[in-house]
C-alpha cells in the first residue's frame, strides 16, 4: 500500500482554515499518484491547545458531530487522511487526538496517551484502538506515544501493520532543537524492528514568532529500514510503499521460548501495575 507523511507548515495558532486548505492539496496529489492513506501532523488544525492564550477556541466536539463538519474539504473515495486535532469532550476536558477520515466519514479517534508537558492541558487518553482501511490494518501514537514501547507492542499483538505518528515538534527554541528529527528516527526505527510494522511519522515544519520546528517526518519499513525522509525546515510529503500483512514471526515475541524470562517478566508488569495503582489511591485520598 502506498503512504504518505505530510510535513505540513507550523502555523500561528488558531490557523484551522488555512490547515485544512493545505491538507486539502495533499489529498488531491495523492488521489493523482495512487496514495491510499495520508498522516497528517499532531494538532495540524488549530495548532497544540498548550500554546494557545484560549485553548478552547479551537477545540473540536466529536461526539456533537463538529469534527464530520470540519473534515467534510477532506472527503475522498481514494485517500484516507489521519489528521491531528484538539478534541473537546464532557465536562469541557481537551484530548489531543487524531481523527481516521475514510470516504466522507470519521471512522474513528485516537487520544494521545502521553501529553508531552508535565502540566499540560490535555486530558490523558486511556484507550490503544486499531484501525483497517483496505488490506491494513493500522494503529496510531501521537508524537510522545511513540517514545515508549507498551501502546506500539499492543496495537501490534492487536494485528496492526503499521503504526501512524502525528507529530508536532514545534517548541520554544529553549526546548526545541536540529537533533530533534534524529531522536525521531531512532524511535521509528526502534518501533518498527521490535514489532514488525512500518512506522510514518508526519511533523511540521518551520518557524513562527515563538516556536521552531525542524521537521521529523519520514517513512521506516518493518525491518527498519528507513524508506524516506523529509528535508528539515522544508514543507513537503514523504512517499513510500510498505507491506500490509503483519510480519511473522515478530522479532522478540516468543517469550514462551523460555519460561523463565517470560515469568520474570510477568512480575515485573505486575509490581509495576501495583505502584501505579497504589499511587493513584493515595492521591485521590490527598
Amino acid at each position: 500500500m502506498r503512504v504518505a507523511a505530510y510535513q505540513a507548515p507550523l502555523l500561528p495558532s488558531g490557523s484551522t482554515e488555512l490547515a485544512l486548505s493545505l491538507i486539502r492539496e495533499r489529498v488531491e496529489w495523492c488521489e493523482s499518484e495512487g496514495v491510499e492513506i495520508l498522516c497528517c501532523p499532531e494538532g495540524v488544525l488549530g495548532g497544540l491547545a498548550d500554546y494557545a492564550p484560549q485553548p478552547m477556541a479551537f477545540a473540536i466536539d466529536v461526539e456533537g458531530g463538529q469534527l464530520h463538519t470540519a473534515l467534510a474539504p477532506l472527503a475522498s473515495n481514494r485517500v484516507t487522511t489521519i489528521v491531528g486535532f484538539t478534541e473537546r469532550a464532557s465536562r469541557d476536558r481537551l484530548f489531543n487526538s487524531a481523527a481516521v477520515f475514510h470516504r466522507g466519514s470519521v471512522i474513528g479517534v485516537y487520544r494521545k496517551l502521553y501529553p508531552a508537558i508535565n502540566k499540560s492541558v490535555y486530558a490523558a487518553g486511556d484507550k490503544m484502538p486499531v484501525f483497517t482501511v483496505g488490506d491494513l490494518t493500522f494503529g496510531i501514537v501521537i508524537c510522545l506515544d511513540s517514545t515508549y514501547y507498551e501502546p506500539a507492542r499492543i496495537m501490534a499483538a492487536q494485528g496492526a501493520a503499521a503504526l501512524f505518528v502525528p507529530t508536532n515538534n514545534g517548541m520554544p527554541p529553549t526546548r526545541g532543537g536540529p537533533e530533534l528529527p534524529a531522536e525521531a528516527r531512532n524511535h521509528d526505527i526502534a518501533r518498527a524492528v521490535e514489532n514488525g510494522v512500518s512506522v510514518v511519522r508526519a511533523d511540521v515544519v518551520g518557524r513562527t514568532s515563538d516556536l521552531v520546528s525542524y521537521g521529523s517526518s519520514g517513512i521506516v519499513g518493518r525491518s527498519g529500514t528507513v524508506l524516506g525522509a523529509a528535508q528539515r525546515l522544508e514543507a513537503g510529503l514523504v512517499v513510500a510503499d510498505i507491506k500490509t500483512a503483519p510480519r511473522e514471526p515478530r522479532p522478540g515475541w516468543d517469550a514462551s521460548r523460555n519460561p523463565a524470562v517470560a515469568s520474570e517478566y510477568a512480575q515485573l508488569v505486575a509490581r509495576a501495575f501495583a505502584i501505579t495503582e497504589h499511587s493513584t489511591d493515595v492521591t485521590k485520598s490527598v
